[in-house]
């Protein structure tokens, strides 16, 4: 058994944000966060808004990394 071994990426364990029951909900502290965070470091304002959505926060967060090469 291996210890601290990642998630299979190629997993289907990963819902589509689209797909998530409460993602019309604000998104989350967090997330606001996170998200003001990347857009900074990627020079990227427009990313950011605060009101969005969970699901909106989480493709925008996951755009944000894939620029900046954090995946």
């Amino acid at each position: 058994m291996r210890e601290n071994s990642k998630p299979d990426s190629s997993s289907n364990t990963q819902k589509d944000p689209d797909d998530w029951v409460s993602g019309d909900e604000p998104m989350t502290g967090a997330q606001s966060s996170y998200l003001k965070t990347l857009s900074e470091q990627a020079h990227r304002s427009d990313a950011f808004s605060e009101d969005l959505t969970k699901a909106e926060a989480s493709k925008r967060i996951e755009d944000l990394r894939r620029s900046l090469d954090l995946e």
